[in-house]
């Protein structure tokens, strides 16, 4: 009755437990970030430094493109069975085995002799290109689990900053690194930064994967109905896939702006040495590296007020962040192959940079409002679909640079982009207008398959307007 009427004894010692908790949970994430962020150089590192090695090696461009399109097809395999792998281990381990794999090929490519160097290289772009997937979907899809609903934006943006930090290390320092300490010693390094990982994972508490899953579905036996069961008893991963993108409308559409996202990227990514080339033959590569840090400095900036924005409201960017922040970026990456003056492009540089940020965040946090038990699954197909579309963007978009210019190129590329967002921004619009009463509503989440009681706190992943945003201060 005590309870009822004003706070227990008890209460004020509860709160600050569950205050130490938190701030236990985020210092271990914090380091998980760290271990993470090294093991990103490393990654960013060795995409230069193996396209290097395996040109000089094959003495082929050819070679470095087969390089390329094997490490995306392992990507793509990885992510379509990923969900069934988080079903089955704890994300822990899968993070773990990850870097131990690709730490341990970069050691076979080390000890490797001559004649089987080229086997060697095929390893590695089958084991990174694999491993980085699962590393990937298994730590966003953990990240509810380990911090908490409440603080998956901050984690989110605190990941993305760590690795857009470790992208642009890798990137300015491979050149340096190959050419002072030569290839054996980047491949060292590279290999250490994998361990370092590896470490920081074994050592820490980490929840997700298969208890997340186990207790997920013990959670939401009573409410999540035929979707749930299916998602514990099936151990393929193709119909607990596609019923993670069916558990809330407009999901599956989201997933494809991320695909055809990606096919945009591959354009820019594919266009900036051609156009940087035009503009300084003799030294190309100082645009390119200019315009990433750049980028990367609007990126690192656009977490920072995101970080901040969550915690004085406690709401999240939501699925409209994710489809305004698509259409922003997609136009400032078309922006900056227009020609404007090196100053102006530095800012359209800083803002696609932002953009990219602030859809990161969003659509992140937006897939881990799905149950515990189809997280994983929705991560996996998503990443099957940016590996789709940036694997197939490389070949046409390589293919229409011969014969048309960076501007025209990108342009479409990113235009298809903005088309999808758009449609997608409007079909977010008429759920919300559909569905005027929230999760509890006439349409409400009860008996919509896939979605769980709970999420009338942790918010409807069918809703732009809400995707988590409002979350619990009790």
């Amino acid at each position: 009755m005590g309870s009822a009427d004003g706070p227990t004894a008890d209460e004020p010692d509860g709160g600050s437990r569950k205050t130490r908790d938190t701030a236990v949970s985020e210092r271990r994430f914090r380091f998980l970030v760290a271990g993470y962020a090294v093991s990103s150089y490393g990654t960013f590192l060795n995409m230069v430094a193996l396209n290097l090695f395996v040109y000089e090696t094959t003495g082929r461009a050819l070679a470095m493109g087969l390089f390329m399109a094997v490490r995306l097809a392992s990507g793509f395999v990885a992510g379509l069975v990923v969900g069934g792998l988080l079903a089955r281990f704890s994300a822990k381990s899968i993070m773990l085995w990850a870097n131990v794999g690709q730490g341990a090929v970069m050691l076979l490519l080390i000890l490797a002799p001559d004649s089987l160097v080229t086997g060697a290289l095929m390893a590695v772009s089958v084991v990174i290109g694999a491993c980085g997937t699962l590393f990937m979907v298994a730590l966003r899809s953990s990240i509810p689990e380990m911090v908490g609903e409440d603080r998956r934006a901050w984690a989110n943006s605190l990941s993305i900053t760590g690795r857009s930090m470790a992208m642009v290390a890798g990137f300015a320092s491979a050149g340096v690194v190959v050419s002072l300490v030569g290839y054996t010693a980047a491949f060292l390094l590279d290999m250490a930064t994998f361990v370092i990982c590896a470490v920081t994972v074994a050592l820490l508490p980490i929840a997700g994967g298969k208890g997340a899953g186990s207790e997920a579905g013990a959670s939401g036996a009573s409410g999540a109905g035929k979707g749930e069961k299916e998602a514990k008893s099936g151990p393929r991963w193709r119909p607990v896939a596609f019923l993670a993108l069916a558990a809330a409308p407009g999901l599956g559409l989201m997933v494809a702006l991320r695909g055809v996202d990606a096919f945009g990227s591959s354009s820019h990514n594919a266009a900036l040495p051609i156009y940087s080339t035009s503009l300084d033959a003799s030294n190309p590569a100082v645009f390119v590296s200019a315009f990433w840090c750049v980028w990367a400095l609007g990126n690192i900036g656009a977490q920072q007020v995101i970080q901040r924005y969550t915690q004085r409201t406690g709401k999240t960017v939501g699925a409209l962040g994710f489809g305004y922040g698509t259409v922003v970026m997609s136009a400032a990456f078309i922006a900056a192959f227009a020609g404007f003056p090196l100053a102006v492009t530095a800012v359209i540089a800083l803002i696609a940079g932002a953009a990219d940020g602030l859809t990161e965040v969003a659509y992140t946090s937006h897939l881990q409002t799905l149950p515990a038990t189809l997280r994983g699954h929705a991560f996996g197909l998503s990443a099957t679909f940016e590996n789709l579309g940036f694997g197939v963007g490389m070949i046409l978009v390589a293919a229409a640079l011969d014969r048309f210019s960076p501007l025209a190129v990108v342009g479409w590329s990113h235009g298809a982009a903005i088309v999808v967002a758009v449609v997608f921004l409007l079909r977010v619009a008429a759920l919300r207008r559909a569905e005027p009463a929230g999760p509890m509503g006439p349409a409400g989440g009860a008996g919509r398959a896939g979605l769980r009681k709970e999420e009338a706190v942790e918010g409807r992943p069918d809703r732009g307007d809400r995707d988590g945003a409002e979350v619990s201060r009790g």
